[in-house]
């Protein structure tokens, strides 16, 4: 009845509202469903939350930041605004995200309540209209703080799934917004330049990716492909967790106290690497790109590799210029950048209680770009800044590189056949190209010993093609052409 009493525009502006928010909502119970209560709410490490807490956390949000903007408004239930706050400090007292699992109370199912009730009182809010163009910013924030849980949802749960000695299986296969992308092969290069970064006034966009600036870039290329297991297994072979030359000097004192020497969920069997996943302990997949390495595991890499890590404004200009020369540049891991959050010249925080969103984290931690396999679809964009701090290896996050234009187009010979000789020796089943082995004078040694009297593998081969030429045409019909070469 209240849509009937509105313009036929603003109608269809409500409608879609309702339509997205419900989609929206519907992730996390999604991921939750078939997972036990105490799955939802145990807590591996500081860093994450219960799934519990998720659920009831994205609820609490449209609560704190839409709902309660009416004169008078009265909370659901008074007891979560402490319970469910993240680290609002202008919403009041919160518990910490370390004890967050400690929280047996409220149960599961006053949790789907809550939700329940909120979803009710937001859908009543939309069909009346959104206020102003500050509540319509606050929601359009809280679809994507909603899409920002699904994902953290997942991660929390791999990182609690993995702590357990009977390497259990949250799904029967890993959630994934998106089909993987075959590999392109082979280095962008981008003439650099002045050029704009970070998100325009069209659309939604946090904070943090405004405002639209111009950045100086030097000549530069990024990789047409994410760094694979193998590339890692390779790394891992040649020392790269022993050797302190290639790692900063933060990362080396983390390696050391953390004890790393593979991506966070590897394991070394009999058979070789295995990874823990959302689908159980897997043997590792060679070419996958590889995941759950820190920001100094990804720089150790690149520096192992005679490469670097690209910048956030290189990441941004060269996939907005021609995406589909990349694979997978947000569907399988965020990639870490070699810049620092910190904020864009003219930043502003969203005015009000969101203030607090994105800001004030710009101090020790890196910028990640693109989107993972987790990531739901629609969520992630060029201009999207991601940030973890630089040990922190949970998060699907991996690597793609970039190089100064001068190396990328010519790389030096020698590295070229050493990252082959690691790679092909790195194998169970050995292997390493013939080219290493023949130059152009060589070739025509080749050529000159396969006329030789002792060399009789292609004299053998071209007498027996002689003697069954007529059979094989006779099967392969009457249209065939068989040609001797």
């Amino acid at each position: 009845s209240e849509r009937m009493n509105l313009p036929l525009r603003v109608a269809e502006t409500v409608e879609q509202d309702v339509e997205r928010y419900r989609r929206h909502r519907a992730g996390l119970p999604l991921l939750a469903a078939g997972l036990s209560v105490e799955d939802l709410a145990g807590q591996a490490m500081p860093d994450a939350s219960p799934g519990k807490w998720h659920l009831g956390h994205t609820s609490w949000f449209f609560e704190a930041m839409i709902l309660a903007r009416a004169p008078g408004y009265a909370p659901v239930d008074e007891r979560l605004q402490t319970l469910l706050n993240s680290y609002y400090e202008a919403l009041g007292q919160r518990v910490a995200r370390s004890e967050r699992g400690l929280m047996t109370r409220p149960s599961l199912d006053e949790v789907m309540d809550y939700r329940r009730e909120i979803d009710r009182r937001m859908e009543a809010r939309l069909l009346a209209g959104l206020a102003d163009a500050q509540e319509r910013y606050l929601f359009e924030l809280g679809l994507n703080h909603e899409q920002q849980h699904q994902e953290l949802f997942l991660m929390d749960l791999l990182n609690l799934m993995a702590r357990s000695p009977l390497d259990p299986a949250a799904y029967e296969h890993e959630p994934r917004f998106g089909p993987m992308e075959c590999p392109k092969g082979g280095w962008v290069p981008l003439e650099g330049g002045l050029t704009p970064i970070g998100a325009g006034e069209d659309g939604f966009a946090f904070d943090n990716e405004k405002p639209t600036h111009p950045v100086w870039l030097e000549p530069f290329s990024l990789a047409a492909d994410l760094v694979t297991n193998q590339d890692w297994i390779a790394f891992i072979n040649d020392g790269g967790y022993r050797r302190a030359e290639l790692w900063l000097s933060d990362g080396w004192a983390q390696v050391k106290a953390e004890g790393w020497n593979a991506p966070l969920y590897w394991r070394e069997e009999s058979e070789g690497w295995s990874a823990m996943t959302l689908a159980g302990r897997r043997p590792i997949d060679p070419s996958a790109p590889v995941r759950h390495v820190s920001f100094y595991e990804a720089d150790a890499y690149a520096r192992w590799a005679g490469r670097r890590l690209p910048t956030q404004a290189e990441w941004e200009v060269a996939a907005g210029l021609d995406p589909s020369r990349f694979s997978n540049l947000g569907n399988a891991v965020w990639q870490w950048t070699a810049s620092a959050y910190l904020p864009y010249p003219g930043f502003r925080t969203t005015p009000g209680t969101a203030a607090e969103y994105n800001g004030k984290f710009m101090a020790n931690q890196m910028v990640l770009r693109g989107g993972a396999f987790a990531t739901p679809e629609g969520h992630a964009r060029l201009s999207y800044r991601n940030f973890y701090y630089p040990h922190q290896r949970w998060m699907f996050a991996g690597v793609r590189l970039a190089a100064d234009r001068a190396s990328a187009e010519a790389p030096d010979t020698h590295e070229a056949f050493r990252q082959e000789m690691i790679e092909g020796l790195s194998r169970r089943e050995k292997a390493l190209s013939p080219k290493w082995f023949y130059d152009a004078e060589g070739s025509r040694l080749f050529e000159d010993i396969t006329q030789l009297p002792e060399y009789y593998p292609t004299r053998q081969e071209a007498g027996l093609l002689r003697r069954v030429m007529r059979e094989w045409a006779q099967r392969f019909g009457r249209h065939a052409v068989l040609v001797q070469v």
